[in-house]
């Protein structure tokens, strides 16, 4: 048994199975709307429910509150129908020619860029095409099937010669990391589905860009990043990038090494936790080094991507400092066993 999804936005009408979330019912029909991780934990998918019913699904009090789903809204990720509905929500118009595949990978290289990420590099098949937008993600589909999602911090193009660039943070109760940083080998063997998501640049050619990151939340980050310097150099860009310490700031030189090639590139590395006598960088949590350095952010497109606890604090933070909602961007994601490990 189907239901019939009707979006009030553009009268626009598909079909989902019976069990199916909205979100996977419009992926399959070639439909794309707002959404990040798909298991209730950031909230990017939060719709209207106009009419009919659903069985809301399971999420993250801070994804969708007791107030909200009251006014009647509700997670695309974790909604199925349990009958016609209308839903109100913004169709993208970015990603349309994108086909999400599962595919073979073998492991190109593994590079420990810290004490606790490492810089995987996935391999295709010969003459196996794979798009997709600079700052989606894919699921690494495991032997039991559970599936861990990573976002891809190279560029399409790039993925030809380097694979597909992942940044995988140790997480020591995980499902699989722990595999990546102790047994996992060069042609080692993977499977992955994608892509999926919809963080990646809405803006218009040359609008200031605010781009914030919290540990591996810079993997995302630096996909977007380079695809703006790549397509409008002249665009003015403060990245912020929030670690524990020096060394997890893994990809710093690369960092630097764009800033000296683009003067409207500008880079504030944060630090919480330790630091050198001689460190020159901003210290504290990454939303206070942003506040500090602007009173006033309207002007700005907004990107970030770490914990949730961050992108939280971001949003409150700016929105008190002239943040436009509509222009505030970003991929949410949890370290746990139940949740995507990057």
């Amino acid at each position: 048994m189907g239901y019939r999804i009707t979006n009030i936005r553009n009268s626009s009408s598909f079909d989902g199975r019976d069990g199916e979330s909205v979100i996977d019912a419009a992926l399959r029909d070639n439909r794309i709307y707002p959404y990040g991780c798909r298991n209730g934990a950031c909230g990017a998918c939060k719709s209207v429910l106009i009419s009919g019913t659903v069985d809301f699904g399971t999420y993250s009090d801070h994804a969708l509150t007791e107030d909200e789903r009251r006014q009647g809204k509700l997670l695309l990720c974790q909604a199925r129908p349990l009958s016609d509905i209308e839903i109100d929500v913004e169709e993208l118009r970015s990603g349309t020619d994108i086909r999400i595949k599962m595919l073979p990978c073998r492991v190109a290289s593994l590079d420990p860029v810290a004490r606790d990420v490492i810089r995987l590099f996935l391999a295709l098949p010969k003459g196996q095409d794979f798009n997709f937008i600079p700052g989606q993600y894919i699921d690494i589909v495991l032997r039991d099937g559970q599936r861990r999602s990573f976002s891809i911090a190279n560029l399409p193009h790039r993925t030809i010669d380097e694979g597909i660039e992942l940044h995988v943070r140790r997480v020591s109760d995980g499902h699989f990391t722990p595999r990546v940083f102790s047994a996992m080998r060069p042609r080692d063997l993977l499977r992955f589905e994608g892509p999926f998501g919809t963080y990646f640049l809405q803006s218009e050619p040359c609008t200031p860009l605010l781009m914030i990151a919290g540990g591996t939340g810079f993997a995302p980050i630096k996909a977007l990043l380079e695809h703006a310097l790549t397509e409008h150099p002249e665009t003015q860009i403060h990245l912020f990038w929030g670690a524990r310490d020096e060394q997890d700031l893994y990809l710093d030189s690369w960092v630097r090494d764009r800033q000296d090639a683009h003067p409207g590139l500008r880079y504030t590395p944060v630090l919480s936790d330790h630091w050198s006598d001689g460190w020159h960088g901003e210290t504290g949590f990454v939303h206070e080094a942003v506040c500090r350095n602007y009173r006033d952010v309207s002007a700005f497109d907004i990107y970030a991507s770490g914990p949730p606890i961050m992108v939280d604090s971001i949003r409150d933070n700016l929105l008190e400092r002239g943040m436009n909602p509509d222009r505030f961007h970003f991929d949410s994601f949890e370290f746990a066993p139940h949740a995507p490990e990057a």
